[in-house]
C-alpha cells in the first residue's frame, strides 16, 4: 500500500550529501549525545563570536579614541562603543550563568545538557 509519497522509494542514482546526517549509520542511542554535543558547541561558537566581536568593538573605540583629535564628541562616541561592546560580552557570559541557576532552581542542575530530561 503505498498511498503516500513518504512511503515510496524515489531513485536519486548517485547524488550523495557532504557526510553523513544525525544517525545515519549509527546507533539511535548515541542521539542525546550527539544533540548535547551540538548544543554545546552552538553555545561556545557564539560566545567566541561575542568575544571577537568584543574585541572588534573595542580595537575600533580606540582607534576612535586617538582619532579623535581632541573632539568631544567623537571620543564620546568613542567610548560608547567600547562600553557597548563590553556590556554585550557580559551580557552574553551572564546569560549562560543565569539559565544554568534557572536549571539549579527548578531540579535540573544541568539544564544545558537535554539527555538528563530523557534518563529521568
Amino acid at each position: 500500500m503505498e498511498n503516500f509519497i513518504a512511503q515510496r522509494q524515489i531513485n536519486i542514482g548517485n547524488l550523495r550529501g557532504i557526510g553523513p546526517l544525525g544517525l545515519e549509520g549509527g546507533d539511535a542511542t548515541t542521539a542525546p549525545a550527539i544533540f548535547t554535543s551540538f548544543l554545546s558547541k552552538t553555545i561556545g561558537l557564539l560566545t567566541v563570536v561575542a568575544s571577537i566581536w568584543f574585541i572588534f568593538q573595542l580595537l575600533t573605540g580606540a582607534i576612535g579614541i586617538i582619532s579623535a583629535g581632541g573632539d568631544k564628541g567623537k571620543v564620546e562616541s568613542a567610548k560608547s562603543k567600547i562600553t557597548n561592546g563590553l556590556i554585550g560580552l557580559v551580557i552574553v557570559i551572564v546569560a549562560i550563568f543565569i539559565i544554568d541557576l534557572i536549571g539549579w532552581l527548578i531540579g535540573f542542575s544541568l539544564i544545558l545538557d537535554p539527555t538528563q530530561l530523557l534518563n529521568l
